[in-house]
């Protein structure tokens, strides 16, 4: 009788080297974020030494006054909104392309972006606020309050019969030309003060940063990360297309609508205090897949942490190219993106996806 052999320990000895392998990634990732992060700090009309950085963050008593000012009221909270933005707009991207399949989806190329641009002019143009009672906010709570609108039309189109991933997708991008109609509109008939605020917010800023934001958009980010985490292995699993999930035990349909559901609220929420910033939600999900492969155990911290990355290492380049002036950080991802954006429509084809 002929004896059957098992490869099981060197299978598992693989397996063991491949996690190792990822999380040595990760650790690698978040060492560069913390780095990009320093040096952030330090660039500004007054310069710092990545030394004097670390000394004034971790003994700040012993700091000067002014530099322990600058450093705590106006350069952390610019560094640590890029970093919350960052990985929460590429999460909200990452998610958007396991749910929808489709490698282009993200909260730029589906509206959410450009409904909240819309919602922000209604309030520098008109006056128009969805909440009197807060006056002073209504720029962020309009752009809030356009985004989750239009999140929740995607969100209850998505439910009708007969309702494919490509006909959201579809939806998604004619809403990104009915709000930048409906914003140029608006820009047309703008005095030459409200036409300037508009311009400047729908370029992307993080110069308005401030500890109330930072705090609003990272709560929301601890939130919906470990409702992701819970569903890891279930959003792995669509992956493999729709009839193999199913066939799986996963519910893909409700999947799904939760899913896009906390999507819309990762995407809205960051947009509504920094203004439009492109592609992040493109690139940081691809980055982390090129790097981590589809298992959401090692995908869903590697795209945060590479939407985090990308989008400080943005914004050491919006101070860096112009000494002493902060450049708009929606422009420096714009030219960022825009060629990786359109590599990624001329290999759409690849076996990948």
């Amino acid at each position: 009788m002929a004896t059957v052999t098992t490869d099981a320990p060197t299978h598992n000895l693989a397996y063991r080297g491949l996690v190792a392998w990822r999380i040595a990634i990760l650790a690698g990732l978040a060492a560069l974020l913390l780095l990009s992060v320093a040096v952030d700090i330090s660039l500004g009309p007054a310069r710092y030494g990545v030394g004097e950085v670390l000394a004034t963050l971790f003994a700040p008593g012993a700091a000067e006054l002014q530099m322990r000012v600058v450093i705590w009221e106006i350069r952390m909270p610019m560094a640590l909104m890029a970093v919350t933005v960052g990985a929460s707009l590429s999460l909200a991207g990452a998610q958007m392309q396991t749910i929808l399949a489709n490698p282009l989806a993200s909260p730029f190329t589906l509206g959410l972006s450009a409904a909240a641009s819309f919602g922000a002019a209604l309030a520098m143009v008109l006056g128009v606020a969805f909440l009197p009672a807060a006056i002073t906010l209504m720029v962020p709570i309009n752009a809030f309050a356009m985004a989750m609108a239009a999140s929740l039309l995607i969100f209850g189109l998505s439910t009708l019969r007969g309702v494919t991933v490509e006909t959201i997708v579809l939806l998604g991008i004619a809403l990104v030309f009915t709000f930048n109609a409906a914003l140029a509109l608006l820009q047309y008939f703008a005095s030459e003060q409200a036409l300037s605020a508009v311009v400047f917010w729908t370029m992307g800023s993080l110069t308005k940063a401030t500890w109330g934001k930072v705090a609003v958009t990272a709560a929301i980010l601890a939130l919906c990360t470990p409702l992701f985490a819970r569903r890891a292995w279930a959003l792995t699993a669509i992956r493999l297309g729709e009839t193999r999930a199913a066939a799986m035990g996963v519910p893909v349909r409700r999947l799904r609508l939760e899913a896009l559901l906390l999507v819309s609220l990762l995407a809205a929420v960051p947009v509504s205090f920094v203004g439009t910033i492109g592609f992040i939600g493109i690139v940081g999900p691809h980055v982390a897949r090129l790097l981590l492969g589809e298992d959401q155990r090692f995908f869903l911290p590697g795209a945060m942490l590479c939407g985090a990355v990308i989008l400080s290492a943005t914004s050491v380049l919006s101070k860096a190219i112009l000494p002493g002036s902060v450049l708009p950080i929606g422009i420096i991802t714009a030219l960022v993106g825009v060629p990786f954006f359109a590599a990624l429509i001329l290999t759409k084809g690849r076996k990948s996806w």
